[in-house]
């Protein structure tokens, strides 16, 4: 196959969007020996997609620590002999999906995302990607050792930022041509193939041939329209937490090219952020800087001084992408996250960043003056909650079953009273990530048409990957997804266009 493209016009392979699903699928396409052009609708300092704006906690199946160790050579034996850290096999990752989606996760792909989780770990290693232990998000220090949990030890260096690097950095080094403020409209097709791309390129409108074409480019999740239309009306009023140019571009172009609309395009990731936040990601401020996720230690109420969930139900990595659409629900689509100072010091960093938006007071009256809120309502809620509290061995370490009786909604774990000034009011909105909603998938990385049949030249990764994600979502499963199917498209997509050009 071709080195480079053949003529202006021609490549191999065309891929869709610059994220990391994007430019595994460039890396992968380009190992198997692939000519591929990267097309991305950003300008060049706005590239990256939303995975330029995540925290790079990134979620695998791994057997013992010592597979997380062959990834950081640069732990040391006095750093390792400190760490707690529980096994996390692909039954478990496969049983946290099928869990938290409630049994709706299509059962081929989960298994080709838990199975293929670790070597593909390895595999953006080899090409550059850094990773280091998620000490900060997802550890408990107890008796001079760091407790992990939740089965997402591993984040990649320097957040979501790092790994976009690492990624630009590796295609630049094969060669790899990316085209920025260059939008893909159309899918140009001879018969039931796909042989194209029309791109609109600085205004001008180009006819970009291609043996194969990656799509992904994201959902749809910067489009209020689409959001309004797919999700319901009350999504128009959510923060965009990442890149502006998910408009859902990539998915209009393969329904009208016949592909089949697959998953939950009812549901989307949607976290607890920063009542304050951007409104749609900050380039100037990435890394998930917003976000409030500690809210399993605290009670949340809304304006009304209403609790709405049960914020102990679980893990955070397994309840905050749905919560986010509660408190979309609540009264002016925001809520306060209530801590005392028994807790406080266990919150996570984000917490403490200057952009971080809070109330402080001595005591709960005056805390609860400095808030829109119904006060006497907020003070009685507080006081009902304290009441309700049982004893028992406190441990954020583990659900530990410290909750409240008598009280609904109930916290199920990590329940303490509010009740050791000063106290804390951290007020959130909702803000969405990316829409579940996608392509049906096959095997193989190819997109299939509405009558059961592929799509000829066709391919997809990343969030465009219909029927992973039901309303809910595994913390890290976003990224691992991503270069687990990107990687798997490019590869599909070189081999295909190896195969019509013989």
């Amino acid at each position: 196959m071709s080195d480079q493209k053949t003529d202006s016009q021609h490549y191999d392979i065309v891929v869709v969007g610059s994220g990391n699903a994007a430019l595994c699928a460039a890396i992968s396409a380009r190992e198997e020996g692939a000519g591929v052009l990267v097309l991305e609708k950003a300008p060049e300092h706005k590239r990256g997609g939303n995975s330029y704006f995540t925290d790079g906690a990134i979620r695998f199946a791994y057997n013992d620590f010592q597979d997380i160790l062959k990834l950081m050579p640069d732990v040391t034996d006095e750093e390792a002999e400190k760490i707690v850290m529980p096994e996390y096999s692909p039954s478990a990752y496969y049983e946290d999906l099928m869990r938290v989606n409630s049994g709706k996760s299509d059962p081929d792909l989960s298994e080709q995302l838990v199975n293929r989780s670790y070597e593909t770990i390895k595999w953006m290693k080899g090409h550059g990607v850094k990773f280091e232990l998620n000490y900060d998000n997802q550890s408990f220090e107890k008796e001079g050792k760091f407790h992990f949990w939740g089965g997402l030890p591993v984040k990649t260096e320097n957040k979501g930022i790092g790994l976009m690097t690492s990624l630009f950095k590796r295609i630049e080094e094969l060669g790899i041509e990316i085209w920025y403020n260059s939008a893909a409209k159309q899918l140009m097709k001879a018969g039931d193939r796909v042989t194209g791309v029309v791109v609109e390129k600085e205004g001008q409108s180009l006819e970009i041939y291609a043996s194969s074409v990656v799509l992904a480019c994201g959902s749809f999740e910067a489009d209020k329209q689409m959001r309004s239309e797919q999700i319901g009306d009350e999504w128009e009023a959510a923060i965009v937490r990442g890149t502006e140019f998910n408009t859902g571009d990539g998915l209009s172009m393969a329904l009208d090219a016949g592909a089949e609309k697959f998953g939950n395009w009812a549901g989307c990731h949607s976290i607890g952020t920063d009542a304050n936040a951007p409104k749609v990601g900050d380039f100037t401020k990435p890394g998930d800087i917003y976000k409030k996720h500690s809210y399993p230690l605290s009670i949340m109420l809304n304006k009304e001084g209403k609790r709405f969930v049960d914020e102990g139900a679980d893990f955070r990595n397994y309840t905050y992408a749905k919560y986010g659409r509660e408190i979309l629900k609540q009264p002016d689509h925001v809520a306060y996250q209530i801590y005392d100072s028994q807790v406080r010091p266990m919150l996570r960093k984000e917490y403490d960043l200057e952009e971080a938006t809070f109330f402080q007071a001595d005591c709960l009256e005056d805390l609860v003056d400095q808030l829109p809120v119904d006060k006497v309502e907020f003070l009685k809620t507080i006081e009902e909650y304290n009441e309700a509290v049982q004893s028992g061995n406190y441990n954020p370490t583990v659900k530990d079953g410290k909750g409240t009786e008598g009280i609904n909604p109930p916290k199920t774990n990590w329940a303490l009273p509010i009740k050791e000034g000063p106290f804390f009011a951290f007020p959130v909105t909702c803000g969405i990530t990316f829409s579940f909603g996608g392509l049906r998938v096959g095997s193989e990385g190819e997109v299939i048409r509405k009558d059961g049949g592929p799509l000829e030249g066709l391919f997809a990764a990343g969030e465009m990957v219909g029927g992973i994600f039901y309303e809910n979502y595994p913390g890290g499963s976003g990224l691992m997804s991503g270069a687990v199917f990107g990687k798997l498209a490019g590869e599909s997509a070189a081999k295909y266009s190896r195969l019509i050009q013989k």
